[in-house]
Parts: C-alpha cells; structure tokens; sequence
C-alpha cells in the first residue's frame, strides 16, 4: 500500500465530545474524533450505532446539543453545511444525492471551485480520466444512470471542490463486486493525491489494509480507536463489536 503522507499537527477536523439528539433519543454519547492531513481513518460499526449521525454532526447537518467541532482549529460547532464546505470537507452522502433532473456534466460542474488554499487540480477533464463512464454518459441524466455510474458522479461532484478532507459515507453499499473494486481503486487513487479520508463502509478488510487509524462505535460511543494494524491483530473485537 502506498501512505499518503499526514503530519501530526493541527487536524483538519476534530470533534470533541460530542453528544446528539434526534427529538428526545440520545444518539451520540461524548463522541471525540480527529483527522488530520493526507490520513486515511475508518468509522466502523453495525448499523444503527452512530456513524452517519457523527458525519451529520460534523457538517452541521444535524446540530450536536453538546461537545464542539473545529475545523481547521476553528470552533464551526453546527455551523451551515455550505461554510463546513468552504473550508475543504467534501461528503460523498449515503444515498448519492444525485440531483435527478440535471446531467451528468451539469452534476460536476455545479459543484466545482477552487479549494480553501486556492488548488485547481480537480477539473472536468481529470474527474473524466479518473471515471471514464462519465465521460461517455455526459448528457445522460442523473436518473438515468446505474448506481455504480450514481456513485462514480457523488464523487467526482464531491472531488470537483478541490477538499482537503473527503467524506465517504458507505460509498460501496448495494453495489456489485465489480464496480465496488472500481471505487476502491478509486479511493486509493485519491488517497495517494493527499486527500485526507474518512470512510464510512462494512468491508472490514479491504479498510484495514487501506486506512492507517481505524474507530469503532458501539451504541453512539467510541470503543476502539488506534491503528489498521493493532485491529486486524485483534479478532475479538471484530467479532464484539462488527460482527465478522
């Protein structure tokens, strides 16, 4: 595997104790959460115990009740999606969020701007050569795309802002064998560019081979945090707590 590089310094992003609601049911319990430059970190869990809601939480999408989000060292506790994503963080959402009505070129270029530090590097032409099945289905609609093709155009969207952190919340659900090694292919690409990644996804192997920091959440609270390398030493929590 080839490390992008990261540096221990101030993280991009950094939640500290974070606590969120949605009404009255308490799903996030004091979560504490760090990425910084060019890392690749995993959020693992089974279904239902707080991964997306963290993700929310981050991007201002769901407002924590307590705790605090700085991005870049700056306080943006529930702060608008549109300032999260001004200062680079870029969210591949589970679902896609294709907007159906538009292209496929009117998706991308939507979406593109300069990033926080002025970078141009993602243009039309690159999200082409990086998924040429754009480039063939241009003027096809969001709709009338496949899911793999849906998946394929959320990231290359979510690319065309030039972020410093990209945001993957379960990019290979549903999907078939074939094209989820495509996106994998995809991920590891971007990864070796310098883009820090935070992935959210069930595929415990391939994530242990490609991120150096992986977390786990049980029940909204963080219950291992440490290295790829310590966690795939360690069966008994991937039975505890991932169920594999």
């Amino acid at each position: 595997m080839t490390a992008a590089p990261f540096h221990a310094d101030e993280p991009i992003v950094e939640a500290r104790d974070l606590h969120t609601y949605y009404g009255s049911s308490h799903v996030l319990h004091g979560i504490g959460l760090t990425v910084h430059a060019g890392e690749c970190v995993s959020l693992l869990g089974r279904n239902g115990m707080g991964k997306t809601t963290t993700i929310r939480s981050l991007f201002g999408l769901t407002r924590p009740r307590r705790g605090e989000v700085r991005i870049h060292g700056r306080v943006m506790t529930g702060a608008p999606p549109h300032l999260v994503a001004r200062e680079g963080l870029a969210l591949v959402p589970e679902g896609r969020g294709i907007f159906p009505n538009l292209t496929v070129r009117e998706n991308l270029v939507m979406a593109s701007r300069r990033g926080r530090d002025g970078n141009e590097a993602w243009t039309l032409d690159r999200i082409i050569e990086l998924f040429p099945r754009l480039g063939e289905r241009m003027s096809n609609m969001g709709n009338q795309l496949s899911g793999g093709e849906q998946q394929m155009l959320a990231i290359g969207r979510a690319l065309m802002t030039n972020p410093v952190l990209l945001i993957l919340d379960e990019a290979t659900e549903g999907l078939a064998p074939l094209i989820r090694q495509e996106i994998w292919s995809v991920i590891r690409h971007i990864r070796e560019t310098g883009i820090a990644t935070l992935i959210v996804d069930k595929e415990l192997g391939v994530l242990l081979d490609l991120c150096e920091r992986c977390m786990i959440l049980a029940k909204g609270e963080v219950v291992y945090d440490g290295t790829a390398e310590d966690l795939a030493r360690d069966p008994e929590i991937h039975t505890r707590y991932l169920g594999v």
